[in-house]
Formats: structure tokens, C-alpha cells, sequence
């Protein structure tokens, strides 16, 4: 049984995951988890909270058990019996005191009638005690939750969280790490608060075809170039001016969610695949450089560097219209190669990668391009798909 403690920071990453899978469990997951971070974890400011606790009535878990008869005092007896054998719901429990955890190891047979069960039981425990919220907004959390919602549609949840961080978190010309309540703290931002927003912010202007997210990308990049690049390449995880600790921490490794180092990696990557910036593409490679290392030696603690290691040699493609199914046909053919770097944008997008190109003959149009060179651009799918050649699945 895993802890009953929800972070912000599984389920964005998560709910990234899922989306990018590219099938209809994927797709599912994706949008039941979005769900669950705009309706649970959402603020009144558009942003997300940190976790919800664990324990409800000072006992662990007890907001999310269940046992046969309770399932039957909501559901009734048969329904009631039908959703213990769905759901692994045992006379001597899975988990604690006779108590079992619900666990769907399969889709059911009858997906109407889960449907009811589902919806009764989630009605019933909403008259539970509600496990508390820790309400800080952290902007490194925030980000991943903006680039999670990117990969899932939630392109309006997103914005809003983008939004409010960046006026926010942005004081006095440098990055806090909270908020709560819509007002900042004083602890400053770290090199994954800089990096993971960034990132961020590099999918919005992705997303959106909006310079203007890839001018906030650019100030947290050059922040984090002047306040925590190290000497010899490699970054710092806190500020040149931050308090000073017996050693200056430098952990480039992954764990329960990205390093400071791999999440700007990311953000290199992406905004000098967007802009051609050939000296944010290099900060990026000495970045690769300086963990080479930890890629060899531990790649389970470098999952996010070797992700960002796969962009390299992967195509940006610039696909330029107006909304509607002829684009999303376009887009949808780009999103099962997970390694390229997509822009969507309307005519006149001033960002570098669109600029100069747009429909052809009316229709939306796709450009495939390494190092900012295009190929011709293609109106078909299929066409698109041929470009691209076979999938990095």
C-alpha cells in the first residue's frame, strides 16, 4: 500500500506521463488526474496547492478505506458485492484493522455500472473528514503542473497557474519559491524553481504561439545564469547570494521528482529549439557535460537529463494555422513522437520558429526543422508522418 500523502509534484508529473502515452487508458488517467489537481489542489488564484495530507481523524488513510459493509451500506447488497470483487475489497482487508484499500486492476466488464458504483461511493465519502491541505504555493511544483497540464488539453488551467506565479513569485527582479494565500514569502527561489518554471513557460509559448511566455522563460534562464552557474559548468542549486551554508549544495541527480540541473536542461533545450539561441543550446550540452558522469554510472538517478539528452538530434516542428480539425490532425501526428519539440501557433507568431512561415493555399501547415532550417512545409498528415519518419517509441 503506497502513502496516502498526495503531492503536487507526483501527480503533475504523472499527469504528464500519462498524457504523452498516447493511449486511451493514457488519455483516461491524464484526465481524471487534471480533475483531481484543478478540483482538489486548485487555489481561488488559480494556482496549486502543495499535497494533501495523509491522515483524516489522526488515523492514516481512513478518508480513502473502505470495507464490505460499508460498500454495501451505499451500493446495496449486490452492487455492494459486485464492487468488493472489483475492487479487492476483503472480510479481512488489504490494509489496516480489516480495512482494504480499493484497487481497479482491471477495466470492468459492465462500464456503466462502475459508473454508478464509482459515482455513489465518491458521493459517500464526501461526508468523510477531509484529509487537511497544505495550501503553500511552491513555483517549482507550479511549473511541472503548467507542463502536465499542457500535455493533457488543460490549456486554459494552465495559463491561469502561469500567470499567477509569474506576478506573484516575481519580486524585486528575482523568483520567490512560495506563496499562500496569493501572497509570496521571503524564501528565495532555488535553481528548480527557476528551472522547472522556465520550462514551463517554454510550453506555453509553445502551446500558444505567445512570445510573451518565452520572454518570461528567457528572464528566469538569465537569472539562473548569472546567480547559480558554477565556474567550470554544472549549476549550483541555490542563489551566489543566498545564505551562506558550510558547502554550497550542487545535486545535479533526479529523485521523486527533477533535479535543479535536469529541470533547466529542459528549458535550455526547449527555448533554443524555439528561438535558435546557439548559447542557450550550448549552456544545455555543457550541462550534459557536467553529468555525464551520473548518466552512466546511475541512470536511474537521470531520467530527466536523459530525457533531455534524447531532444538533441530530435526535429522542432512549426505548425502554423488557426484553430480547428485540420491543425489538431497535424498536431495529433507530431504528438507520437515524443522527442520533437512542437509550436502551435496562428499566423504572425513572433516567435523566431514561426516567423516567416504560415499556411499554405489556406490550410494549416507543418515545417519540420532542425537547427531552425525547415524542410518544405506539408498540409497532410500522412505527408507529416513521412517526414518524420518512424516514431521514437
Amino acid at each position: 500500500v503506497p502513502h496516502f500523502e498526495k503531492m503536487l509534484y507526483d501527480n503533475a508529473l504523472l499527469l504528464g506521463a500519462y498524457a504523452r502515452w498516447g493511449t486511451p487508458l493514457g488519455d483516461r488517467i491524464a484526465a481524471a488526474t487534471a480533475d483531481f489537481l484543478i478540483s482538489e489542489l486548485g487555489t481561488e488564484q488559480g494556482a496549486f496547492a502543495s499535497a494533501l495530507d495523509a491522515d483524516s481523524e489522526g488515523e492514516e488513510g481512513t478518508f480513502y478505506i473502505w470495507t464490505p459493509a460499508q460498500l454495501v451500506d451505499v451500493l446495496g447488497a449486490d452492487d455492494g458485492a459486485w464492487a468488493a470483487d472489483l475492487l479487492g475489497v476483503t472480510a479481512t482487508g488489504t490494509f489496516e484493522r480489516g480495512t482494504s484499500v480499493l484497487q481497479l486492476r482491471a477495466d470492468p466488464e459492465d462500464p456503466a455500472r462502475w459508473d454508478s458504483v464509482r459515482d455513489r461511493l465518491l458521493a459517500a465519502r464526501d461526508h468523510r473528514p477531509r484529509p487537511a491541505r497544505d495550501d503553500k504555493v511552491v513555483a517549482a511544483w507550479n511549473g511541472l503542473a503548467v507542463s502536465g497540464l499542457i500535455a493533457a488539453g488543460r490549456l486554459d488551467a494552465a495559463l491561469r497557474c502561469g500567470r499567477f506565479v509569474w506576478d506573484t513569485h516575481l519580486a524585486d527582479g528575482r523568483l520567490r519559491r512560495v506563496s499562500r494565500d496569493g501572497v509570496v514569502g521571503a524564501p528565495a527561489g532555488v535553481l528548480e524553481d527557476h528551472g522547472c518554471l522556465a520550462a514551463a513557460y517554454v510550453d506555453l509559448a509553445a502551446a500558444t504561439g505567445d512570445a510573451l511566455w518565452l520572454e518570461r522563460a528567457r528572464v528566469l534562464l538569465d537569472l539562473a545564469e548569472t546567480h547559480f552557474r558554477a565556474p567550470e559548468g554544472g549549476w549550483y542549486d541555490t542563489a551566489d547570494d543566498a545564505e551562506a551554508l558550510i558547502a554550497r549544495p550542487r545535486d545535479p541527480s533526479d529523485n521523486a521528482s527533477p533535479s535543479g540541473a535536469s529541470a533547466l536542461l529542459h528549458a535550455l533545450l526547449g527555448y533554443a529549439a524555439l528561438t535558435g539561441s546557439g548559447h542557450h543550446h550550448d549552456l544545455a550540452t555543457q550541462t550534459l557535460t557536467s553529468v555525464g558522469p551520473l548518466l552512466t554510472q546511475a541512470p536511474r538517478f537521470a531520467g530527466w537529463s536523459l530525457a533531455a539528452a534524447a531532444t538533441l538530434s530530435a526535429p522542432e516542428v512549426a505548425i502554423i494555422g488557426a484553430p480547428g480539425p485540420e491543425r489538431d490532425a497535424l498536431v495529433a501526428v507530431v504528438a507520437t513522437y515524443p522527442t520533437a519539440v512542437l509550436l502551435v501557433a496562428e499566423p504572425g507568431s513572433t516567435i523566431p520558429l514561426a516567423q516567416d512561415r504560415g499556411e499554405v493555399e489556406g490550410r494549416p501547415a507543418a515545417y519540420v526543422c532542425r537547427g531552425m532550417v525547415c524542410r518544405r512545409p506539408v498540409t497532410d498528415p500522412a505527408d507529416l508522418a513521412a517526414e518524420l519518419g518512424n516514431p521514437a517509441r
